[in-house]
């Protein structure tokens, strides 16, 4: 799938047509602070490797840490000897000195500063976290809230970063960046669906390689899926995280 014209076409198109749902905690339930991601559509360029920044290894050595649950396996993903403009997201693993959900995978993002904007936010979390310097006219559109266990609701902001080849991952927030191309995200075994004890919900990973991404995170690459390249009706907001994201 390549990175191009039409495909930026479809995707505006299928987020101009779409019914965009807010926050939607639940009832009784503290207010949700907000935050907003980034799902950027990039080029594949040299794959899923890192980009300017150490090693996982390295990075938990230095923090004295061990592998956390859900961490970051490449393993399975593709990488190429030559420059690829086959369509990618953005995605990273949070550095290990970050207080909450070190070595994670991760997409772009923060919470919202006072009187701003999800896209606002999206955009400046990317040339803070990674370099990448984004105008306005580069957002696409925005998906569901997602409201998480620990108390956030995420807005996903669609956006189109063209080569995105001079990434500048800030070292405090991001222990690498991973161009994961779309069609990874096709994959006919996706999603995995997993019962959680005491929820009528299953929890929602999404397969990448060898390993998994699991919701929050999953929830939106899912919904992203099957509305922008699929064009499907599909909401996720009901869908569970597992235990080791709730903190």
């Amino acid at each position: 799938m390549r990175r191009d014209d039409p495909l930026r076409q479809q995707i505006a198109e299928r987020l101009s047509g779409w019914d965009w749902r807010g926050p939607q905690p639940a009832a009784g339930a503290t207010p949700p602070k907000l935050a907003a991601v980034a799902l950027v559509i990039v080029d594949a360029g040299h794959g899923a490797g890192r980009e300017g920044v150490e090693s996982s290894t390295e990075a938990d050595a230095a923090a004295g840490i061990g592998r956390p649950e859900g961490a970051v396996d490449t393993r399975g993903l593709p990488h190429f000897a030559h420059w690829s403009a086959d369509a990618a997201l953005l995605l990273t693993r949070r550095a290990a000195s970050l207080r909450g959900h070190a070595g994670q995978w991760a997409l772009p993002g923060g919470r919202l500063d006072k009187g701003e904007t999800p896209e606002a936010a999206a955009l400046r979390e990317l040339a803070e976290e990674l370099g990448l310097l984004l105008s306005p006219a580069d957002v696409l559109g925005r998906l569901d809230c997602f409201v998480t266990r620990s108390g956030y609701a995420i807005t996903p902001v669609i956006a189109w970063g063209g080569e995105a080849r001079a990434l500048r991952p800030n070292p405090a927030e991001v222990a690498g960046v991973h161009r994961i191309p779309l069609t990874e995200f096709l994959r006919a075994d996706a999603p995995i669906l997993e019962p959680l004890a005491g929820s009528p919900h299953p929890v929602l990973k999404m397969p990448v390689g060898d390993s998994w991404i699991a919701a929050p995170t999953a929830a939106l690459l899912y919904q992203f899926r099957e509305v922008c390249l699929l064009g499907r009706d599909t909401r996720v907001a009901h869908f569970e995280q597992p235990t080791f994201a709730w903190r």
